[in-house]
């Protein structure tokens, strides 16, 4: 079985749930993500950032964003 594409390397198997980390300050979390954890793409790797984090760094977040988004 293999992972679907920009799932980075998790391990773990399907049936199990499989820690995420904050891709910010490691944060760790069990799948599926928490509701307040923010998912981004970058180089077609998924990357997850926790609560804190995504705070901290919402300006940041949204300035990639294209206008049409904001």
């Amino acid at each position: 079985m293999t992972s679907p594409p920009g799932d980075g390397d998790r391990g773990g198997s399907p049936t199990e749930p499989r820690p995420l980390v904050c891709a910010r300050c490691g944060a760790r979390a069990e799948e599926p993500p928490p509701v307040t954890w923010t998912c981004s793409v970058e180089n077609g790797v998924r990357r997850y950032f926790c609560e804190a984090c995504a705070r901290e760094n919402l300006r940041a977040i949204e300035g990639r964003l294209d206008s049409e988004w904001w």
